[in-house]
């Protein structure tokens, strides 16, 4: 009898214990979160994946068949409408200039002096984005020699549920893949009136210019992230949106009331960007919120380890 005394008693000290760490250790899972009402920049915006491209795309190919003699730019280079990027002989020169060189020096100056080298010219002002010829190479009028763009864009997919809150001149921040880092600013300048249906999803592009150009670092076919600014505050009043719940048909949150007991207080919203939520009314900036975890406990004073019992409620 007494073993199983003493080992009723430990069952019930080692409950006590456990008990005791199992209160001790929920009560942050259970107490609500007391922050300030905080002010600073919010934005809300329409994000959407795209990639850099060419305004305006043009194939440079020769209007006669022969041979590249040497090329004059590279990719990356910058050139005006009617430079010469290239110089190639038609398939006439380069039997003739073969055979003069087989006849000495002599004879291969005489016919390079009265036979000329073709141009190729540049049609557009603008970089070059494709060489793809080498000196010597023998191309065709089908060959693509050089690709040009005039100037570099961001074209972005826009969701048909979404596009309707895009307008010519917003402002887009874009952000590519390859330098997550960097931000630049452009203003939409056109949105396309044919969508493409990938997957029975619908998507409108909507081109965009970069201010003051495209930065040097932009590459033609680089993904690019855009959010396109609908609403924007630099010194918005705001709450994290986990704060704010809705009550009746309306936006409450919960504030510290009288002896630490939350109280709900109605507040009317402005930009909501899925992380903060713009306080219109209802609040004033320093004044407090509680973010709730399962429920908010006011803190209380300490029990001892071994007090099961609690005071008891007064009956109604």
């Amino acid at each position: 009898m007494r073993k199983i005394l003493a080992g009723g008693l430990s069952v019930v000290i080692l409950a006590g214990a456990g008990f005791y760490w199992h209160k001790k250790d929920a009560k942050p899972k259970n107490s609500g979160e007391v922050i300030h009402v905080r002010r600073g920049p919010l934005e809300e915006t329409v994000e959407s994946t795209g990639n850099v491209a060419p305004l305006n795309r043009v194939e440079i190919k020769p209007a006669i068949s022969g041979r590249i003699d040497k090329y004059l730019v590279d990719e990356g280079s910058v050139v005006k409408a009617g430079q010469v990027i290239a110089w190639m002989s038609s398939s006439d020169r380069v039997a003739i200039m073969d055979a003069a060189r087989s006849q000495g020096p002599k004879a291969l100056k005489k016919w390079e002096d009265s036979y000329k080298p073709t141009p190729i010219i540049a049609p557009i002002s603008g970089v070059v984005i494709l060489r793809n010829i080498v000196d010597g190479q023998t191309v065709d009028a089908a060959t693509v020699l050089f690709a040009m763009s005039d100037k570099l864009i961001v074209i972005a997919q826009v969701d048909e549920t979404d596009v309707g809150k895009i307008h010519l001149g917003m402002a887009a921040k874009i952000i590519l893949d390859a330098y997550p880092n960097r931000t630049a600013m452009g203003k939409v300048f056109d949105i396309l009136h044919e969508g493409v249906n990938t997957s029975n999803v619908i998507t409108y592009n909507v081109k965009i210019n970069l201010d003051g150009g495209a930065p040097n670092y932009y590459k033609s076919q680089m993904t690019a992230n855009a959010s396109f600014i609908i609403k924007e505050n630099k010194n918005a009043l705001f709450v994290p949106a986990s704060a704010v719940k809705q009550k009746n048909g309306k936006n409450v949150v919960l504030v510290p009331g009288p002896g630490g007991k939350p109280e709900e207080k109605v507040v009317s919203l402005g930009i909501q960007d899925g992380t903060n939520d713009e306080i219109l009314s209802g609040l004033q900036d320093g004044d407090l919120i509680i973010i709730p975890g399962n429920h908010y406990v006011p803190q209380q004073a300490q029990t001892s380890p071994l007090a099961f019992g609690g005071k008891k409620k007064k009956s109604d």
